[in-house]
């Protein structure tokens, strides 16, 4: 059967906000004397906000600041970031219009609810979106399939019919642990790992790469 859906991640997919992500938790965790450790980035790709900000509680910050005001810190932090500049990915705007022509779209974002309405509603394409989630309102954030099944879920189209656009290891693991087809955009800074990659059915340069033409190969 042919591919009903696109389900879009959004940080490192439609807007480059990976490296700000990183530099405001960097930033923090330091202002609170806490540590970073060398698998830290790496852990926090594809976490929930309850997750991350519980794993900066106690594993970063040792209790100094409790997971609740670890997530209010950083995610006001972030909105402060994005009211001053939202770096939108080359093509992501003509890109979600070009496939939102053709397909039904979604998005599953380990980004909190508040960031994900800001980013969609600057892009000017929130209306495109017939379902949006958050790994907040989920149980478990990535590489778990939660998001991209409550993604499916509220679209009312089966995984299996559905592509998923991905760019980290824990988002690759995710889209394919939910039974979707996964077309990878990896990040320059952050490219994803071997046996993520591996999960991907296309390897895109960049988001232009992402066409109709091309999603009607998969079948």
């Amino acid at each position: 059967m042919a591919i009903a859906a696109i389900v879009f991640d959004m940080d490192g997919v439609l807007i480059d906000t990976e490296p700000i992500w990183e530099e405001v938790r960097r930033e923090y965790i330091d202002e609170l004397g806490g540590r970073w450790l060398a698998d830290t980035q790496d852990r926090f790709m594809g976490m929930s906000t309850a997750e991350w900000s519980e794993y900066t509680s106690k594993d970063l910050l040792d209790g100094r600041r409790t997971p609740e005001q670890v997530a209010e810190d950083v995610i006001s932090r972030m909105a402060d970031r994005y009211a001053e500049h939202l770096p939108l990915m080359p093509d992501a705007v003509d890109t979600v219009r070009r496939l939102g022509a053709s397909y039904t779209l979604g998005l599953a974002s380990s980004s909190p609810r508040r960031l994900i309405d800001v980013v969609l509603e600057h892009m000017g394409v929130a209306e495109l979106f017939a379902a949006t989630v958050s790994t907040e309102e989920v149980e478990r954030g990535k590489p778990a399939p939660d998001g991209y099944l409550e993604a499916a879920a509220r679209l009312g189209i089966d995984p299996k019919l559905c592509v998923a656009i991905e760019d980290s290891s824990n988002g690759l693991r995710a889209a394919h642990a939910a039974g979707m087809t996964v077309i990878a955009v990896p990040h320059p800074k952050y490219p994803p790992a071997a046996d993520a990659i591996a999960k991907a059915s296309f390897v895109a340069d960049s988001l232009k790469d992402v066409t109709p033409e091309l999603l009607a190969e998969f079948r």
